[in-house]
């Protein structure tokens, strides 16, 4: 690879009551050695799918096999990946093969043989097809059509532009058709399944890198960002699940000075013990549904290996925020049923009280960040959509668009 992605950052009331959950943040192990070098970072499932299909692409268009290949990052950077393996098939289309490197994340998709294949169609478009080991959505609040493949948006969008690097969809038609092999055995490692994704793995990622964040390195990243901004006279910091979420809270925060905003990742527990240490007095927690739903059932470890999402916790959240509906108990039924956060969100939304349901769910995160302070240090909190881009609910009157 021609370019490594940035290692992780090192330093940049409403009324009511309830029964506060018992508060969870399970340690890593004390015993860890601790490392000399920086951990390496990776790349996505989505970024090796985009470089897979480019290069098939290539190699259809001009019967040559590809050796190396770049593509962009969501960032606009681009990086160069070396090509497994790219042939013609006898059937016309072109194949091509890039190994997953995840760096040093413990990730169940690390050598993963990312497979694009790449065809013609006969009218102008752009067909992207999930293939073997790609896992089939079943079941809706994944952000993703039932019955399609489980590619995410930002790799859908990357594949897309990679591919249309080479051939133009809008003069020429072309089927692409993203496979793992051994995806459905890898699948059975993660939380697929539970989500209603089967058949195999999900492509994934954001950013297009992937940063060991699962690791006491990540965590003593996160306690020296804030221990950063105190030092620096600063009172407010704003912990932010990842980008999305942050460019959210800059958003709502303007005149705050960059370095109040923690990319928190999923230590929000050890961030909050380090702000009171350092004595810190005002935090803002900046979240999504699923996130947020988490931190309000007390888990403030929340990367999903640890933890799930407590979806009971929302169907009462939607019983106290959505009190005034007629029908709020078949309301709250239909959201007790949901398969994720995110169906939640969504049956809030067409219901027309995600802004109610999502304040409710807000104040109980702050009760529980607050008691875990013991007071010590006072809590708002935000909620944003899943693109990041408004925020729609807050325990703060004109934060909601």
């Amino acid at each position: 690879m021609s370019e490594r992605p940035p290692d992780p950052p090192t330093g940049p009331r409403q009324g009511g009551t309830y029964d506060a959950p018992d508060l969870a943040e399970p340690d890593l192990p004390r015993t860890a050695k601790v490392r000399t070098k920086a951990l390496r970072t990776g790349w996505t499932t989505g970024t090796c799918a985009s470089a897979a299909a480019r290069a098939a692409a290539l190699c259809l268009v001009t019967g040559e096999p590809v050796r190396d290949v770049d593509v962009a990052l969501p960032s606009g950077n681009r990086v160069s990946f070396a090509v497994e393996g790219c042939e013609l098939l006898a059937d016309g289309r072109a194949e091509a093969v890039v190994v997953k490197d995840a760096g040093d994340d413990p990730d169940v998709t690390d050598k993963a043989h990312l497979t694009a294949t790449v065809g013609w169609a006969p009218e102008p478009g752009f067909d992207l097809r999930g293939g073997a080991g790609v896992g089939t959505v079943t079941k809706a609040g994944l952000g993703l059509d039932v019955g399609g493949p489980a590619i995410n948006s930002v790799p859908r969008a990357m594949i897309t532009a990679a591919v249309s690097e080479v051939i133009d969809p809008t003069q020429t038609g072309v089927v692409v058709v993203i496979s793992v092999p051994e995806g459905e055995r890898m699948a059975r490692r993660t939380t697929n399944a539970r989500l209603g994704i089967v058949g195999g793995i999900s492509i994934l990622g954001t950013t297009g890198i992937v940063r060991p964040f699962s690791t006491a390195s990540w965590r003593a990243s996160v306690e020296q960002a804030v221990r950063v901004m105190g030092a620096q006279g600063e009172d407010t910091v704003v912990l932010c699940t990842g980008a999305r979420t942050e460019k959210a809270a800059t958003g709502l925060l303007p005149d705050l000075p960059e370095v109040c905003f923690v990319e928190v990742g999923d230590f929000t527990g050890h961030a909050l013990r380090t702000a009171v240490e350092v004595g810190v007095g005002h935090c803002v927690f900046v979240g999504m549904a699923g996130k947020l739903t988490k931190l309000a059932s007390g888990v403030l470890m929340t990367h999903y290996t640890r933890s799930r999402v407590d979806i009971g916790q929302l169907g009462d959240v939607t019983r106290v925020g959505a009190a005034h509906l007629p029908d709020v108990q078949a309301l709250a039924a239909a959201v007790d049923a949901a398969n994720t956060g995110r169906h939640a969100y969504e049956l809030w939304e067409q219901a027309g009280v995600l802004a109610e349901a999502g304040d409710e769910l807000c104040r109980r995160v702050q009760e529980v960040l607050e008691r875990f302070t013991a007071g010590q240090v006072a809590v708002d909190v935000a909620m944003v959509d899943f693109a990041g881009q408004r925020c729609v609910a807050a325990t703060r009157s004109g934060w909601a668009a």
